[in-house]
């Protein structure tokens, strides 16, 4: 019995219609299949982001469509089959079916096909393997794709080590999609296979590695993947320094029964050194975006210290030291460390207050000591400190007057 999936909103806006029917002009019907991601989450009932589109089209054949109807073609990928169609600003990854003619784990070189079976052969796993008309009915060359995806079951493609031999980044791929879709026992042929491949790990592009890490790391629950990865030393070999996972255990735990989020810049912080400046050098192995390092080294200051103790005070001269995002991340990762011994009530307190708390700006300037008769140079600086140590710590009086008052005092006994 044929599957469907029904036509479902996305297949029918104006711009998916405009790129099917460009396609199926130079064609014919049937000549383009959705495939991939969109097909997959939609069967599983889950929220889709890219809609990626197969044809037997080649990329010169689907560019000319594309054209002729009015629509942008970007050749993204045009050596491997794939160009960008651009619709009213809707992009669709549009990839020519394809088989590999030679594979280094890194690049391929790709031979165009009219064969869907023989393309869905050169795919990952089985439930990425899955093509849908643009009316719904399911194709699933493989025989079982579709089980496979509502069982939970992250399968490679044929033979396992074969996959991971044509492009490497499949191991981390085989986690993340078993942290996003696995259920029960994960596969013991793909386990065996990414453990005795993980060395081919090492030495490929760490912006790669680090994009699939971080998408594994974003999903809702991935302990269980985690913890395989450091088993078969795959974790190991992307991240060396990661010496252990009980404070990743215990912010993922924090986060699904606390927080009801998941972060996954400071699950990454977890597994990182936890000190500044080991952080950023391993923020450079990684290559890390300079907004993630620079999260991540603020994530790490020790000091002032932070404890589920504090009083109102203490955090917010904390929060006016540090700023809002790295209190927030140094209570996370406090509390993820404190192996819960103190009641969760006292680390949500922390971060209402960190998070509600607007700290307020200090009320004197430069010129303000000036005109209290310090001279220009460096005393001023001096002077200005001083009195914001003494504001700071009268919990930020909002007295500009005392602020002032407080001024004159300190430059009066100060030596010019």
């Amino acid at each position: 019995m044929t599957e469907t999936i029904g036509q479902r909103p996305w297949m029918t806006t104006p711009q998916a219609v405009a790129v099917l029917d460009a396609l199926e002009a130079k064609g014919g019907p049937g000549c383009a299949r959705f495939v991939g991601g969109c097909v997959r989450n939609t069967l599983l009932n889950r929220p889709i982001d890219d809609i990626d589109i197969a044809t037997t089209l080649t990329p010169d054949e689907a560019t000319a469509a594309l054209e002729a109807a009015g629509l942008k073609a970007v050749p993204t990928g045009v050596e491997h089959g794939t160009i960008t169609a651009v619709a009213d600003g809707a992009p669709f990854e549009v990839t020519t079916l394809r088989r590999d003619v030679s594979t280094d784990g890194r690049r391929a070189v790709v031979a165009f096909s009219l064969d869907w079976a023989e393309d869905a052969q050169r795919r990952d796993f089985t439930l990425n393997a899955i093509y849908a008309d643009r009316d719904g009915t399911l194709f699933d060359p493989t025989g079982q794709g579709i089980a496979d995806a509502r069982a939970g079951r992250i399968i490679f493609v044929g033979d396992a080590m074969t996959r991971i031999r044509e492009d490497y980044l499949r191991i981390l791929r085989f986690f993340r999609f078993l942290a996003w879709y696995g259920k029960g026992e994960p596969d013991a042929k793909a386990l065996a296979a990414c453990k005795a491949l993980r060395d081919t790990l090492s030495g490929r592009p760490a912006e790669r590695t680090i994009k699939e890490l971080l998408k594994l790391l974003s999903a809702e629950e991935p302990r269980p993947a985690m913890t395989l990865m450091r088993e078969t030393g795959v974790l190991g070999k992307i991240m060396p320094f990661c010496k252990d996972l009980d404070q990743f255990n215990g912010l993922v735990e924090i986060e699904t029964s606390q927080l009801f989020e998941n972060d996954a810049v400071l699950r990454l912080a977890t597994l990182v050194p936890d000190d500044q400046v080991s952080v950023a050098k391993a923020a450079e192995s990684l290559r890390l975006s300079n907004d993630i390092r620079d999260r991540l080294v603020a994530a790490m200051g020790k000091t002032p210290r932070i404890a589920s103790w504090m009083s109102p005070r203490e955090s917010r001269r904390a929060v006016y030291q540090v700023g809002v995002r790295a209190f927030t991340d140094r209570v996370k990762l406090a509390w993820a460390g404190s192996r819960r011994t103190a009641a969760n009530h006292q680390w949500r307190g922390l971060l209402a207050l960190g998070e509600s708390w607007a700290p307020p700006p200090f009320p004197l300037t430069g010129d303000d000591v000036i005109h209290a008769g310090v001279p220009k140079g460096p005393m001023v600086g001096e002077v200005l400190r001083e009195v914001e140590d003494w504001w700071i710590d009268h919990d930020f009086l909002d007295d500009k007057f005392s602020a002032i008052e407080k001024l004159k005092a300190v430059a009066q006994g100060m030596a010019y």
